[in-house]
């Protein structure tokens, strides 16, 4: 698993107009290729009267899966700038189709380029981006004498405590980065003189908007 990687936080869509012609692009998180695939779909039918619904995505911890189509424009003039948004942030398992209602005045295809990369940049930034962090899950069991050090010193050094149950004993469910999670582990022994029972959970991550 990454231990960080970028995404959209979510649905988003934007237009631009250049030259009359309207440049609309939707962009959605994707989970595998069928999804993306029945998202192009979903577009194509909303937008039936579109000349053309161009698109990109890429998929996986290497982007190992990239498509594009250009679906009728010339070659190279929309779905290889829409990747290249992608490709520019490594925004990872994410899709941007952009259609486009012609305006009636050709653009070219360096207007062209320049027009499919602005609409899936716009789209980008009305999606939201996030960066997805892989945390351990630690659970730290303590009595309450020194339950207050451990709470202090695990938000101190940047953790979550995602939540606290509270028994004969104190124990405190902790997302700390995957990366920092054993000199975390560390740290809490050291502070309460081994007393605490420290234990390792799942890995998980967890969203941190761009």
């Amino acid at each position: 698993m990454l231990e960080k990687y970028i995404t959209v936080m979510g649905e988003g869509q934007a237009e631009i107009i250049e030259k009359k012609s309207r440049f609309i692009a939707n962009v959605t998180p994707i989970t595998s290729e069928n999804h993306a695939i029945s998202y192009i779909e979903g577009i194509k039918k909303k937008y039936w009267d579109a000349r053309h619904n161009c698109y990109a995505y890429q998929l996986g911890e290497n982007n190992n899966i990239q498509r594009y189509s250009d679906d009728g424009e010339p070659g190279g003039t929309a779905g290889m700038p829409i990747l290249d948004v992608l490709r520019g942030r490594d925004i990872k398992d994410t899709i941007i189709v952009v259609t486009r209602y012609f305006g009636g005045t050709l653009l070219g295809t360096g207007g062209l380029v320049r027009a499919y990369g602005s609409a899936a940049k716009a789209g980008i930034e009305a999606a939201g981006l996030i960066e997805r962090v892989l945390h351990s899950e630690i659970a730290v069991t303590v009595d309450y004498t020194l339950s207050g050090r451990v709470q202090y010193e695990t938000i101190n050094m940047g953790h979550i405590i995602k939540d606290t149950l509270y028994t004969d004993k104190v124990r405190f469910i902790v997302q700390a980065e995957k990366a920092l999670a054993d000199s975390f582990t560390e740290n809490i022994v050291n502070i309460t003189g081994g007393k605490a029972l420290v234990e390792q959970g799942i890995d998980v991550y967890v969203n941190k908007k761009i």
